[in-house]
């Protein structure tokens, strides 16, 4: 690592061969760059820790992995997992259940009115989805942080008697269903996958013609705090972080409201998840954090839909303004949503087809390392697990900036630039400056180590 007087860097430039490419190093010096646009940094000033940065294990994402040879699977684990020369993943989603990238509809016990969950069983996640993540787990060298999170209970349990089409847990299920949580994760860790924490229920608020179920704010607190979080901690599974509304930005502050000021479902509660699909809301983060600054906030699902977008760069222009935008606003942890997908976007068996990082020419045994792919690195390789985020402010709208100081020192500087012209900026840190180009559509982060 290179300290003191000089800042690593690293780009990728949509007009260029640069993908995650080391440039020369910026010169640190305090008389550079004091009539330029600014980015500053002070990593004395810190806020929220980060839990870490990954992807989705979904069924699409297992049966396609194993649809490869061994040398392209080995690959994208490499890819994703490795610490050294890859993303470096260590938080990740999967479903319970089934969800619409999965191959059809099923649960783990259909039997109806099996309260005492005789039937249950994860033979089904044992085909793919779970040697896909012990595959990963391998790779990155450790277990990994796995949410889990259920997109509907099986059809017996729900109001409409069907997985698809919303519909809602029938009162007299409840137990069961929190005890169908606590027998899920304790059989994913017997066979090897670690569960950290789970969410109650994916996109509460949207009637899907995939696998859904809707719970109100107020059916969602009194299910956590009479049932969910009691099973738990009758199990010995009190750790499982809870995290509740799983779904968009714009109705966040209304539905935690809710849960967070009932004193005893707020014990059982550690945070709340999010997804992008909606209006960008990002003063809802704020304002969440500032109401409960006890509670967390995690990114836990984003993707472009309407089919895979090969060769797209706006992709991780995408990405990487999300993701800055949500870190800034007390965002811990990031989770993107299918980690491998096929040629199509796909399977999935309602046909939403959509983008991942990395697509899968399954004919020809052939991977797309997308746009996105390479921008989501700016943050992953080298934002860490337990890194702080630190005071990191722009003087220009078109120079969009977050920076985090990581546990072995090292400070992270991420620049985004979607415009159509490139900029030159000073870096400004408290003792010294640095001068640095960024071009049109491109990203850079800048690592040093403080002398």
């Amino acid at each position: 690592m290179i300290t003191g007087k000089y800042m690593r860097h690293y780009m990728t430039a949509k007009p260029t061969k640069n993908r995650l490419t080391e440039q020369e190093p910026i010169v640190l010096d305090e008389a550079l760059g004091r009539s330029l646009p600014s980015v500053v940094i002070d990593p004395g000033k810190r806020f929220q820790v980060i839990e870490g940065f990954g992807g989705a294990f979904t069924e699409a994402a297992a049966v396609t992995f194993f649809k490869l040879k061994p040398e392209s699977r080995e690959r994208v684990l490499r890819a994703y997992f490795d610490r050294v020369d890859g993303h470096g993943y260590s938080l990740c989603r999967t479903h319970i259940n089934s969800c619409d990238f999965s191959l059809n509809s099923y649960a783990c016990t259909e039997v109806d009115g099996d309260l005492e969950l005789k039937h249950f069983s994860i033979n089904r996640d044992r085909q793919a989805l779970l040697p896909m993540i012990k595959d990963a787990q391998r790779v990155a060298g450790e277990p990994l942080k796995v949410l889990v999170s259920p997109w509907s209970p099986p059809a017996w349990m729900k109001t409409n008697r069907q997985v698809k089409g919303g519909g809602k847990l029938k009162p007299e299920f409840q137990r069961a269903w929190a005890d169908y949580f606590v027998r899920f994760i304790r059989e994913y860790e017997e066979d090897g996958v670690p569960i950290w924490g789970l969410t109650v229920q994916n996109e509460p608020a949207a009637v899907q013609v995939w696998e859904s179920c809707i719970y109100s704010a107020e059916e969602e607190r009194d299910f956590v705090r009479d049932h969910l979080g009691p099973a738990l901690k009758r199990a010995g599974l009190g750790r499982i972080k809870i995290i509740i509304w799983d779904h968009n930005r714009d109705w966040l502050v209304d539905r935690v409201r809710v849960a967070y000021d009932d004193p005893e479902a707020s014990t059982y509660i550690w945070g709340a998840a999010f997804h992008w699909y909606g209006p960008d809301k990002f003063d809802n983060l704020q304002l969440a954090h500032d109401a409960w600054p006890d509670k967390k906030l995690i990114f836990t699902e984003g993707c472009q839909e309407g089919g895979p977008h090969i060769g797209s760069w706006s992709l991780g222009e995408r990405y990487a303004r999300e993701i800055i935008n949500d870190l800034n606003r007390w965002t811990v942890g990031w989770i993107d949503w299918n980690l491998l997908l096929d040629e199509s976007g796909g399977p999935n068996h309602a046909g939403n087809f959509c983008s991942a990082p990395i697509i899968a020419d399954t004919e020809n045994d052939r991977l797309v390392f997308q746009s996105s792919y390479y921008y989501l690195g700016h943050f992953s390789r080298f934002i860490r697990p337990g890194a702080t985020r630190v005071l990191c402010a722009s003087s220009r709208d078109d120079l969009e900036v977050t920076a985090f100081r990581n546990p072995d020192e090292t400070v992270a500087v991420v620049v985004l630039n979607r415009t159509d012209e490139g900029h030159q900026f000073s870096l400004k840190l408290p003792d010294r400056n640095g001068i640095s180009s960024i071009p049109a559509h491109s990203i850079s982060t800048y690592t040093w180590q403080p002398a």
